[in-house]
């Protein structure tokens, strides 16, 4: 299984940005989908993540109210809307498929791991 991430990039502080995360099979329809994060210097994070179908969707504290997870199973894709970005948000961000339908934010519950998308915010 790979996954894809994208849509990451250099923004203002305030600004909003959405990430994507693709798979190249069918495997991750009826599993969780997580988003994590990983700073310069930092361990990695978690951020968020998504049931299989939608209707679990667990926020890292520091980022509620502020992004939004989605996922669209016809195209086995998983969104991360991020609005009011903040300098402390800037970090790889990484998405991977949980080891079941409901993944929290335990990283050991993930199984496959993307590259990730770079997200820099400048105040």
């Amino acid at each position: 299984v790979q996954l894809q991430a994208s849509g990451g990039g250099f923004v203002q502080a305030g600004d909003s940005l959405t990430l994507s995360c693709t798979t190249s099979k069918r495997t991750a329809s009826a599993n969780a989908v997580g988003w994590f994060r990983q700073a310069p210097g930092k361990g990695r994070e978690f951020v968020a993540s998504i049931s299989w179908n939608g209707g679990s969707t667990p926020y890292a504290d520091f980022v509620k109210g502020r992004f939004t997870i989605s996922r669209d199973r016809a195209t086995d894709t998983v969104y991360l809307q991020m609005n009011s970005l903040k300098p402390e948000d800037t970090a790889v961000y990484i998405c991977a498929v949980g080891l079941s339908a409901y993944s929290g934010p335990d990283s050991a519950g993930y199984r496959y791991w993307g590259q990730g998308t770079q997200v820099t915010v400048s105040s």
